[in-house]
């Protein structure tokens, strides 16, 4: 078999279609056409391209230092399922609000991704990326050829969920600024206000 479909050359290269697709706006990989305008590509040229120096991470991220227990929880399901997918993998890991966008972890993500270094990008949740502003980091991804795989997509939350979570998350960081994030009063707000999230 010497002309390929861009997913029968995906998968022999073992990288995404996106990625195809990048190496043919930067010149590397220039496909034949269908009449119908498939892609089509030769065996020895695909062969003949060195990969990029890219791989896959995986992003995990809590909010405070009480819930380091779920952080490992979700690096162990993420280098459980890029092990399972056979993928070479590095894990990236903050401790912060998904309102800060000024993440050590976060920002490193960025580089790499505006770098083309990250061939796909693994996360348990969407909001383990970002409370709010996930989809400019998916748009980024898009551009610059990186894949976005969800583990759990199909554990969505519902509307009221993900609202509650948001203004809890919202109330979290500005009672934080106001009182102190170790303030007793700060706490017992934040108790208050899970309690109330708890019931919706």
């Amino acid at each position: 078999m010497s002309k390929l479909s861009i997913s029968e050359a995906a998968k022999l290269k073992g990288v995404s279609v996106s990625t195809l697709r990048r190496w043919e706006s930067e010149g590397k990989l220039i496909p034949e056409r269908t009449a119908s305008g498939h892609r089509r590509y030769d065996l020895a040229q695909l062969l003949g391209i060195k990969p990029d120096l890219s791989y896959t991470i995986g992003y995990c991220r809590v909010s405070s230092h009480d819930q380091k227990e779920d952080l490992e929880r979700q690096k162990q399901v993420v280098e459980l399922f890029c092990s399972q997918n056979g993928w070479q993998f590095e894990i990236i890991e903050d401790l912060g609000s998904g309102l800060n966008y000024s993440k050590k972890g976060l920002k490193r993500l960025i580089r790499l991704i505006v770098d083309s270094k990250v061939e796909r990008l693994v996360l348990t949740h969407k909001d383990r990326l970002l409370r709010f502003g996930s989809e400019l980091i998916f748009s980024l991804c898009e551009h610059f050829g990186t894949e976005i795989v969800m583990i759990n997509r199909t554990e969505d939350s519902t509307f009221e969920e993900d609202l509650a979570q948001d203004v809890l998350e919202i109330i979290t960081v500005f009672s934080a600024r106001l009182y102190g994030s170790r303030n007793h009063k700060n706490k017992k707000i934040i108790e208050e206000l899970k309690e109330v999230a708890d019931r919706i």
